[in-house]
């Protein structure tokens, strides 16, 4: 075992969940680094293309169902309620 791999930081599958992921990536954000993280960070899917984009597609996802209470399944969620739109009445 190499001394980067002993001494490194460990790797951690991003959570947008943890608070201190999400404050891990406001500081690299701000910083453009990394360097005051504690962890790396690891792709959990390939197809949605680098790291940040990643995170950034789970953090909005993250604060979209926080704000609007929805939930990954579609048939547990609430429908929005429909509005009639009333007619106007002809005036003669």
């Amino acid at each position: 075992m190499s001394r980067l791999q002993l001494y490194g930081r460990p790797w951690v599958v991003f959570d947008p969940k943890n608070k201190d992921h999400r404050r891990w990536y406001a500081e690299f954000n701000a910083n453009r680094s990394w360097k005051n993280c504690p962890v790396r960070f690891v792709l959990v899917d390939k197809d949605h293309g680098d790291l940040i984009t990643q995170i950034q597609r789970q953090l909005i996802q993250f604060y979209v169902d926080s704000e609007f209470g929805t939930d990954q399944d579609p048939h547990t969620r609430t429908k929005p309620g429909v509005v009639k739109k009333q007619q106007s009445k002809k005036r003669e």
